[in-house]
């Protein structure tokens, strides 16, 4: 969880009924910017409010859960995707993503082909 000292800036309607919301902070040390560049692209939930949060609130914070599900892509989607960010990060000599993704899919294939009777 990230607390910041922030400005609610502006906020504007986007063309899929969505809305981009801008804050303004001051100077962040190295683990608030560590933790904003870990969560960059994430999904996760916004709580602004003019008074400083008590260790309560911030407590009940941190219990949360989400039962958030990006049903926006199909399952086959989301794990190109995901492995297409891994790629990104450590390609294992493979150049190009499809011969990486062909790889991979082929292992987990055959993981669960070695599960038949």
């Amino acid at each position: 969880m990230i607390l910041l000292p922030s400005i609610f800036e502006s906020w504007r309607s986007l063309k899929d009924r969505t809305y981009k919301l801008t804050f303004e902070s001051q100077e962040l040390n190295p683990v608030q910017l560590s933790a904003l560049g870990e969560n960059l692209q994430q999904f996760g939930y916004l709580a602004f409010k003019r008074d400083d949060f008590k260790q309560k609130e911030i407590d009940t914070m941190k219990s949360l859960e989400s039962d958030y599900e990006d049903t926006g892509k199909t399952k086959a989607q989301r794990l190109r995707g995901v492995l297409y960010r891994v790629w990104e990060t450590n390609r294992e000599g493979y150049e190009v993503f499809d011969d990486y993704y062909n790889h991979h899919m082929e292992k987990v294939i055959n993981h669960f082909k070695k599960k038949l009777p």
